[in-house]
């Protein structure tokens, strides 16, 4: 899957991984060496984030039940804890750097598509 920007029809990240069991969920990116460039993994249902276990910064989109972005988080280093955004539904997971990169900013909407 493609994550795509539907505002600015930029595409942020070219392989998107699903994590919507319980399993995939609670292990997310946990005890992985590196997240490739245009890679992410979205995570629903999901509120809430953290880097616990983890070797590298990732980038977080929170998204409400209509992929609208009501929360961004930059750079979020391991053995942290994201902030808690109200409305947040699912999350994406990016490399770190990602949302310097694009123009993505909160009140956009985004699609996911095969």
């Amino acid at each position: 899957m493609k994550l795509v920007n539907v505002e600015t029809n930029e595409v942020i990240a070219e392989h998107v991984k699903g994590a919507y069991t319980f399993w995939s969920r609670f292990k997310g990116l946990m005890l992985t060496e590196s997240m490739p460039e245009n890679a992410a993994l979205h995570i629903s249902p999901c509120t809430a984030i953290h880097t616990f276990f983890m070797k590298y910064s990732i980038d977080i989109l929170y998204l409400d039940k209509e992929k609208k972005i009501v929360g961004i988080e930059k750079d979020l280093e391991p053995g942290k804890v994201g902030k808690k955004w109200m409305n947040a539904k699912s999350v994406i997971e990016l490399p770190a750097g990602t949302m310097d990169k694009t123009s993505t900013v909160m009140g956009q909407r985004v699609v996911l598509v095969d």
